[in-house]
């Protein structure tokens, strides 16, 4: 994924925004009521004021709000605002009233004290906004930042399960191929076959959910076929015709715990029951039971990395939108999950 961060230089979209912004301010500091009827006053002093009102507004936005209130060196940042605020004042005072009205108006404390509250009305508004402003693009770049990292950390994840899934076989290959089983051939299709779909089939977060249900029945296939005739496997599905999405390679990992945990424990006698269903709203209901023999080695193995790893991606994926439960008694596994899919 890119991540765009916006920089510290203005945007486009940021000076269109000022442009309406004090358009606005000026568009309310030129009316005036006279008699409950508003009118306009508009003329060159007002225009002067508002572009010194301007000056005094961009200094502050573009300079003392990155520079000392964003650092949080708040005492400089009111000292600066106020030596503006005084140097805006001495300006209309001393200067453009002068100008403007050189006989009929002069500075007085009145008319500071009137300069000084539409000032500070005018730049509060201004440099207020500018902080909204900044706090939503910021907002925006966190956001942008969470959708990276949490794209990050779940490709890391997926990343995790090829190797995983290899360990575990290969181990299991070299024994057939170590006893010259005539299974051999057979477990390499297999495995061929489930790389193949998770290196080419499972690029996006999601697929149908009709795919994932075909590779899991390959999946268990393949590891039906290490356990010989040594026991039952059952695998019932319940899947109505719409076309639900989930997130590729969630179950196989309690699948695979399931061959694992019955064959390290015991010789003969495995039952390993795999059930999933859909209702009309979307919600999957995925059940694997497994018996075994209990072996404190195997509390390892049942928490390994597949386990953690399909717990994180659960957090990701479907925050708030599924419920895991794991329970083991004596001599059984069991694994529930339920997951709201969306189509």
């Amino acid at each position: 994924m890119d991540l765009k961060i916006t920089s510290s230089k203005p945007s486009k979209k940021e000076w269109i925004f000022q442009l309406i912004l004090h358009s606005m301010v000026f568009f309310f500091l030129i009316m005036d009521n006279v008699r409950g009827r508003v009118i306009y006053e508009l003329d060159w002093f007002q225009a002067a004021s508002f572009s010194n009102y301007i000056l005094a507004n961009l200094l502050i936005s573009y300079y003392l709000l990155p520079k000392y209130f964003y650092k949080k060196r708040y005492t400089e940042f009111v000292i600066f605002v106020l030596l503006i605020v005084a140097g805006v004042i001495i300006v209309e005072e001393f200067f453009l009233d002068k100008i403007f009205f050189p006989d009929t108006r002069r500075a007085d404390f009145k008319g500071v004290i009137l300069s000084l509250g539409e000032a500070l009305a005018v730049l509060t508004t201004l440099g207020g906004m500018k902080i909204a402003w900044d706090s939503i693009i910021r907002q925006q770049e966190m956001d942008q930042l969470k959708i990276a990292i949490k794209e990050s950390e779940l490709s890391f994840l997926n990343s995790q399960i090829n190797p995983h899934f290899l360990f575990n076989n290969l181990n299991n290959l070299y024994s057939y191929a170590v006893g010259q089983s005539p299974k051999t051939p057979e477990i390499i299709l297999g495995i061929s076959g489930v790389l193949r779909y998770m290196l080419y089939e499972c690029k996006e977060e999601f697929v149908p959910l009709i795919k994932e249900i075909d590779h899991l029945r390959n999946f268990i296939e393949l590891y039906e076929l290490q356990i010989e005739e040594r026991g039952t496997v059952k695998f019932q599905t319940k899947i109505p015709q719409d076309n639900f999405q989930i997130a590729p390679l969630i179950l196989n990992v309690f699948v695979e715990n399931a061959f694992k945990h019955s064959q390290t424990g015991q010789s003969e006698e495995i039952k390993i029951l795999v059930s999933i269903s859909v209702n009309a709203e979307g919600e999957l209901s995925f059940s694997c039971i497994n018996n075994y023999v209990e072996d404190e080695s195997l509390e390892n193995k049942a928490h390994g990395i597949g386990l953690e790893n399909v717990k994180k991606r659960l957090e990701i994926l479907y925050p708030n939108q599924h419920e895991l439960t794991i329970q083991k008694s004596k001599n059984e596994y069991s694994v529930s999950l339920k997951i709201q899919l969306a189509k």
